[in-house]
């Protein structure tokens, strides 16, 4: 298999129909590695995080000349001031990255992409600092046993977990596979909804012309957590509405608010993807925190995604009560450590 590293941002967005095409065929196909997710993140850093570096996309190719693996790379500093190639979409807002190439081409990728950067990547590369990938991912591996024969030092960290809920075929179910008592809790969460004395529904945003505002919409409510606030920079509101578009042309994004008295209460922006919804972030208006707005509007919502028979929800990264409490179970995501 030959590599060949692009460097150039055309060059990347030219690759939109093929990378796709091969990531359907992938050894882990999340929304964070769709081209067109990958490309606004390249184009804003992440929404800011990274400042100073450069493309080392690594496309591979087979004898035919077809794209047969890519490790979408970036040489920077890492977080620890090492110099290091990483995955575009590190580390902050992608919940979940990886190589993309199919199982059965996987050690020959690998090989062939240690071999074209170890002789021709960046000049003083260290490490191999690759986040996200999720454990149950053969390329962990792959790419730790091809390093061990090189006699590159290895480290496999666990991080963060990643809880999913699978559905069963009906939403009693659903409930059935909860906990009891979490089980009566949502019943009487969604009771007191329909007896709230404002009127209460949700939605979807449908309409492309109505997206810009809904993303502004949604950006408010997320601020309203004093943390996400201050994540909210101006570059990362930049990202945010430019990943929204492109996932929402591309048939995946969701957003969904919780009205009271038609006016957003709650929302959540959720990608609807290879039967998932994968739960992005959400935003909330205090003034209506006894009607307990989101366990109502996610509670809509996988009531919803049964009936449309997807077979999971994930949560994405991160530990809170509320997912276990809906029914949760962990997976986890590592960081991969290769020094040469």
């Amino acid at each position: 298999m030959k590599i060949e590293f692009i460097h150039k941002a055309g060059d990347f967005e030219a690759l939109h129909e093929q990378w796709n095409g091969l990531l359907d065929r992938a050894i882990t196909n999340t929304p964070f590695q769709r081209h067109e997710y990958l490309s606004v993140w390249w184009a804003t850093r992440g929404g800011g995080e990274w400042e100073s570096d450069d493309l080392w996309l690594a496309a591979g190719r087979d004898e035919e000349g077809d794209l047969a693996g890519l490790a979408p790379l970036f040489f920077s500093r890492n977080k620890d001031g090492n110099p290091a190639l990483l995955l575009v979409g590190s580390i902050e807002i992608s919940d979940y990255l990886d190589l993309i190439v199919s199982e059965e081409q996987l050690g020959e990728f690998i090989a062939a992409l240690f071999d074209a950067l170890d002789q021709e990547g960046p000049e003083d590369w260290e490490l191999l600092d690759l986040y996200n990938i999720p454990e149950d991912s053969p390329s962990l591996d792959a790419m730790s046993a091809e390093a061990q024969a090189r006699g590159w030092h290895v480290d496999r960290i666990r991080m963060q977990p990643c809880p999913v809920v699978y559905l069963p075929d009906s939403w009693e179910g659903y409930l059935n596979q909860l906990d009891s008592k979490q089980a009566r809790e949502l019943r009487r969460k969604l009771r007191k909804a329909q007896g709230y004395p404002a009127s209460v529904d949700w939605h979807f945003i449908s309409d492309r012309a109505e997206l810009e505002q809904a993303v502004d919409t949604f950006l408010a409510l997320m601020a309203n957590d004093e943390s996400k606030d201050e994540f909210l920079t101006d570059e990362m509101r930049t990202q945010f509405h430019r990943m929204c578009a492109e996932a929402f042309d591309h048939g995946w994004l969701q957003i969904a608010f919780l009205n009271v008295s038609q006016q957003p209460v709650f929302g959540y922006v959720t990608f609807d993807y290879r039967e998932r919804i994968w739960v992005y972030n959400s935003g909330f208006d205090p003034a209506h925190f006894d009607l307990s707005p989101g366990w109502v509007l996610m509670g809509n919502l996988i009531e919803w995604a049964i009936e449309e028979g997807h077979e999971a929800i994930d949560f994405l990264r991160g530990d809170e009560t509320y997912k276990y409490r809906l029914g949760g179970e962990d997976r986890f995501i590592a960081n991969l450590k290769i020094r040469r």
